[in-house]
């Protein structure tokens, strides 16, 4: 068994692996119903955010505005895991969209997306994990 197969990330790690990734997922419940969405986004400066259209996770988050976001990666090798959690909100001002489109952020697929949501981070951890073989169930 390999005693460091899995690392508890620093915060700092964290956020780092998140500004260098663009494919999340959002969790959210209403009504003791979870729901969970892909989304692409921008992380930075304590916050995480989204640009969406009308639907089911716009009027979700308004209806509950608490909400946990995981993004992850791997090779043949390792991998890690972050979740992130926090507030989330729709920003309406107009000083706050003119700054959220400035940011490195577009929509992947062709679709119209006005509304941008900004999830505050109140809690983020992370994982990094060594792959291998593994260890022998009932040693002899």
């Amino acid at each position: 068994m390999v005693d460091n197969a899995v690392q508890e990330l620093t915060i700092d790690e964290a956020w780092k692996l998140l500004g260098d990734t663009e494919l999340g997922r959002i969790a959210l419940s209403v009504n003791g119903q979870p729901d969970i969405f892909p989304v692409n986004f921008y992380a930075g400066e304590g916050r995480i955010l989204f640009r969406t259209g009308e639907g089911t996770k716009l009027s979700e988050i308004v209806v509950n505005e608490n909400v946990a976001f995981e993004a992850d990666a791997h090779t043949a090798t390792d991998g890690w895991s972050v979740v992130a959690k926090g507030a989330a909100r729709v920003l309406v001002s107009t000083h706050d969209v003119a700054a959220a489109d400035e940011l490195p952020l577009r929509p992947w697929i062709p679709t119209m997306k006005y509304n941008y949501v900004e999830i505050s981070v109140t809690e983020i951890t992370g994982r990094r994990y060594l792959f291998g073989p593994e260890p022998e169930r009932y040693p002899v």
